[in-house]
């Protein structure tokens, strides 16, 4: 089942910074948008991973 979440995100000292509004705590950075989706999706993951164990 996929999901969709709405990505918050600013610009910060030129990096693309942001948070996911439907699950707090996940917040990642990247130099571009597209990094920043990348690595958003990555940290949702390991949120996801942790909460298994």
């Amino acid at each position: 089942m996929e999901r969709q979440f709405t990505l918050e995100y600013w610009l910060d000292d030129g990096w693309h910074v942001g948070k996911l509004k439907e699950a707090p705590g996940v917040f990642s950075q990247g130099e571009s948008l597209e990094e920043l989706e990348e690595n958003i999706r990555d940290a949702y993951q390991l949120m996801m991973e942790e909460t298994k164990l």
